[in-house]
């Protein structure tokens, strides 16, 4: 049964461009476009989905208070329990505000977040976050400058067609206790001005790769204790270069790439692991390769599994004699992807199997060794008839 303000959603609704965030076994999604009669829509920013990952149950819930406008390309984190969204583009443009709804409070009401201390980011879209330390640290991103501010600036690259518009390498940090805003001076090898790219927290550092026009990946990180950016030497084959993917923690020492756009407009639905000790990309086997993505969301689960939620299986530009507009005929997705990364354990595959009924006994011990498949499978068995 929904409660009260919620209301049961069969199918959930397709969607790219969205937020997500998974805490415990609910996994959040807020904004986002689709498709509708041909047209490009934004989602409202007054209603948020919740999917119960045991069940496979949607539900939408409303949202008050000092609700944000319509965004796309806005930024997401969370921190403590509680979403904050910076940045994107409104009805009026680029923006820099900034609010945040407090998700352990049922009644989901969003603030605003005013009266901050330090200088503001300029307005911006398509940038990344790490959370560190109760700290949100904000990287890159397009948006734009004054003349002052790109005469004076070394990390901003400037789109020559697009007049003060452009690319920025910024890292700035925000501080929700005190609400201050500071730019830290960062030092080492800056990774180039981008945006579109993925971003992950390790640790005390912070990484970030692709969201360039290149033939393969690169990947830089920043210590986000002492400032210094490193670009990381690849000792093995590269993905491919990309834009619109997602990067994923899924230990102390790995991250997980998935999907994106690639530098010839591929949609791309290949999967890399990077351990940051070797400094080795490893491209994983996974039974998702059919359903490429572009512009979803992922999130680290239990066990280190990586949920994938939306995104869009096709990318496809309309020309006019001025600019490149993305094509509204986006094949919008809306299903979650599930991708496993190290071999369950008995009790989980148990659990599963009596929850979910959704993959059957050969599935969910098909990584086994043939000999134990039989055995296993066996016990598999016995639990759900007596459950």
């Amino acid at each position: 049964m929904a409660g009260e303000g919620e209301a049961q959603l069969s199918p959930p609704l397709a969607r790219s461009d969205h937020i997500s965030l998974l805490e415990g076994n609910t996994l959040y999604v807020w904004g986002g476009c689709r498709c509708v009669d041909g047209k490009e829509t934004l989602f409202p920013s007054d209603e948020i989905l919740l999917y119960d990952m045991e069940s496979g149950a949607w539900s939408q819930r409303h949202m008050g208070g000092e609700v944000p406008p319509v965004l796309s390309q806005a930024c997401g984190a969370y921190l403590q329990g509680v979403l904050y969204i910076f940045g994107g583009c409104e009805h009026n443009g680029y923006t820099n505000q900034m609010y945040c709804v407090d998700l352990s409070h049922k009644e989901y009401s969003w603030r605003k977040v005013t009266g901050t201390l330090g200088a503001t980011p300029s307005p911006r879209i398509r940038h990344s976050c790490w959370v560190y330390r109760n700290r949100l640290i904000y990287f890159g991103g397009y948006g734009c400058k004054t003349v002052s501010e790109i005469n004076n600036s070394e990390t901003f690259l400037l789109d020559e067609a697009s007049g003060f518009w452009g690319w920025n390498n910024e890292a700035h940090m925000f501080e929700p206790a005190s609400a201050t805003w500071t730019e830290p001076q960062t030092q080492g090898q800056s990774p180039e001005p981008r945006s579109s790219h993925a971003s992950a927290t390790l640790g005390q550092k912070g990484y970030i790769c692709g969201g360039l026009e290149t033939q393969s990946i690169d990947i830089h990180c920043l210590d986000l204790s002492t400032w210094i950016w490193t670009k990381i030497d690849h000792h093995s084959t590269l993905p491919r270069g990309r834009t619109l993917h997602t990067l994923t923690a899924i230990s102390d020492h790995k991250l997980f790439l998935f999907g994106g756009l690639s530098t010839n407009g591929e949609v791309l639905s290949d999967a890399w692991e990077f351990d940051t000790v070797t400094k080795e990309w490893r491209e994983r086997d996974h039974v998702h390769k059919d359903k490429p993505r572009l512009w979803h969301s992922a999130d680290k689960g239990r066990d280190g599994d990586v949920v994938v939620f939306g995104g869009s299986q096709t990318f496809l530009f309309l020309m006019d004699s001025v600019v490149a507009l993305r094509s509204p005929a986006q094949s919008y997705c809306g299903d979650v992807l599930l991708f496993q990364i190290q071999p369950y354990s008995l009790s989980r595959l148990c659990e599963d199997c009596i929850g979910k009924h959704t993959f059957s006994v050969q599935e969910q011990v098909s990584w086994l060794p043939a000999k134990l498949q039989k055995t296993i499978g066996k016990r598999i068995s016995y639990f759900m008839d007596n459950a």
